[in-house]
């Protein structure tokens, strides 16, 4: 008779409070699920998403291989092969990576993005989808990505100019929505000022794009900072 293990035997009791707060990627009714809604509603924008992300990082010919982290159940890290990239993918979570290593076929690894196991300059690129909104320290993690991936970073994220914002937030007082209790969320320009004080004194330029537009809506793609997703890849300039 197989046992089914709680998440408290899984994960030592200071893990489940990674940042001395606790976060869902840790509770295993969430992360079962994980898969499921990519697939369900939110198939339609994870397209969208992942267009933005590959017109961004593709535009950098010196990207071969690339490092996500907080790939979760690899979603994104299984698709970047398919525009020519080697991913590895990196997570912090044992229960999205025990989902992980029955999806993907390249290497994976256990640890947290404020200090990477890497060398410096191990990967051509870093990547953070959906994932950057749950970083403490969020200039560290970016200069660690730098140190990691030595041409750029590639970010996807939930834009703060969202009316969904708004709806998470209200979804939360009721108890309804526990995915984004701990985020903090971003608009291009608050980002940009977060990468020039952890790049400073580095060569980089910024380019990012928004998605995640009403579907009855002209266009699904523009160079305002509106929508529910925006797209945004750091070019560093100062390597050969």
């Amino acid at each position: 008779m197989e046992i089914e293990k709680t998440t408290s035997e899984l994960i030592p009791q200071e893990d489940q409070n990674w940042q001395n707060r606790p976060e869902w990627f840790f509770n295993r009714q969430h992360t079962d699920t994980y898969e499921q809604w990519y697939e369900g509603r939110y198939k339609r924008a994870e397209i969208w998403q992942k267009k933005v992300m590959e017109q961004l990082i593709s535009k950098d010919k010196r990207v071969k291989t690339l490092l996500e982290f907080g790939c979760g159940t690899t979603r994104f890290t299984r698709w970047w092969k398919e525009i020519g990239i080697e991913a590895t993918g990196g997570d912090i979570s044992p229960l999205m990576l025990s989902q992980a290593v029955h999806l993907f076929d390249g290497d994976l690894v256990m640890a947290d993005s404020h200090h990477m196991p890497f060398k410096d300059h191990t990967f051509d690129s870093l990547a953070f989808i959906t994932t950057f909104e749950y970083y403490n320290d969020p200039v560290r993690v970016i200069r660690e990505a730098a140190r990691v991936g030595k041409y750029g970073i590639a970010m996807g994220m939930m834009n703060r100019n969202s009316t969904k914002v708004v709806r998470r937030r209200i979804q939360e007082v009721f108890g309804m929505n526990p995915f984004y209790l701990t985020a903090t969320f971003y608009t291009p320009d608050k980002l940009s000022k977060i990468i020039e004080e952890a790049l400073q004194g580095r060569d980089y330029s910024i380019e990012w794009t928004c998605t995640g537009l009403p579907k009855w809506f002209p266009f699904q793609q523009w160079s305002l900072p509106f929508g529910d997703f925006f797209g945004l890849y750091i070019k560093l300039n100062d390597v050969e």
